[in-house]
């Protein structure tokens, strides 16, 4: 029987982001699926913070080049590549001259968003689905964690659907307290509608006539994970809405990984 394979899409990754909890839980999921005899991939953005000469990363030239349209614009995207330290993984960062330079994450430091957030986070979505797709890498997961992997559920489910490498896949969605969307305004569902997405088709990430990134990944998930205690309610609300299964945040980092590989052969079946 051949190895499962998992693809972990995160907005932090220890030791090359130590923002929040995340960043640790992220390390430790694809370290103990490894140990599980999965097959791993994980790819991240590769933001400004990451000291690229410490953590040896270097550009993969065979999967750089592409162009990501993000609103009727060209971006390029380069790929870079590092070694997890520790481990026998590889980890591959998303890079861009316009999105990802910059010394911060999301916020400047008078802790104000950046105005190019969403543009941001549409390219990095997109630029996934598309670095997947020259993998030539077809994953029956895809876990994502962050805000900053929540468009990626639509874009499999939908703007991808007919491509073989992902008619498979189960999609699960980590919530955690994070909250990039504010200051986004209703434009951004034109933003995100790329290849042959319908602006409807994004209303799922309105909810108020506000702009709800967690909602809308949840609706094209096939199961969500509690990534912090206050988003407990948040999940178990959603689950019920949505009537699909959820899992609770565990404060353990080793007992949340390894509950997490139950909640992912439940999706599979």
């Amino acid at each position: 029987m051949s190895k499962k394979k998992i693809l972990f899409v995160t907005q932090e990754l220890t030791p090359y982001t130590e923002i929040s909890f995340l960043s640790d839980l992220a390390r430790k999921v694809p370290q103990f699926a490894s140990e599980e005899g999965f097959e791993i991939r994980i790819l991240m953005p590769k933001f400004g913070i990451i000291n690229e000469r410490r953590h040896r990363l270097h550009e993969v030239v065979r999967l750089s080049g592409m162009n990501i349209i993000v609103d009727d614009e060209d971006y390029p995207l380069i790929i870079k590549v590092a070694s997890l330290p520790g481990l026998r993984l590889q980890v591959y960062f998303l890079d861009s001259e316009e999105f990802f330079r910059r010394k911060a994450v999301f916020h400047n430091e008078e802790n104000i968003p950046f105005d190019d957030n969403p543009e941001r986070l549409v390219f990095f979505c997109k630029g996934v689905m598309e670095t997947v797709k020259k993998f030539g890498w077809a994953p029956d997961i895809v876990h994502l964690h962050g805000q900053i992997t929540s468009l990626i559920p639509i874009y499999l489910k939908k703007a991808y659907r007919n491509d073989p490498v992902f008619q498979d896949a189960k999609v699960v969605y980590s919530v955690y307290d994070d909250v990039i969307n504010k200051g986004f305004d209703n434009r951004f569902l034109d933003i995100a509608a790329i290849n042959d997405l319908e602006r409807d088709d994004l209303l799922p990430y309105l909810v108020n006539d506000e702009i709800n990134l967690d909602s809308g990944a949840i609706n094209y998930s096939d199961g969500t994970i509690s990534g912090n205690e206050t988003t407990d309610s948040f999940v178990i609300k959603q689950g019920e809405i949505e009537n699909k299964p959820f899992h609770l945040y565990q404060e353990d980092l080793d007992e949340a990984a390894r509950s997490y590989f139950d909640f992912y052969r439940s999706l599979l079946g």
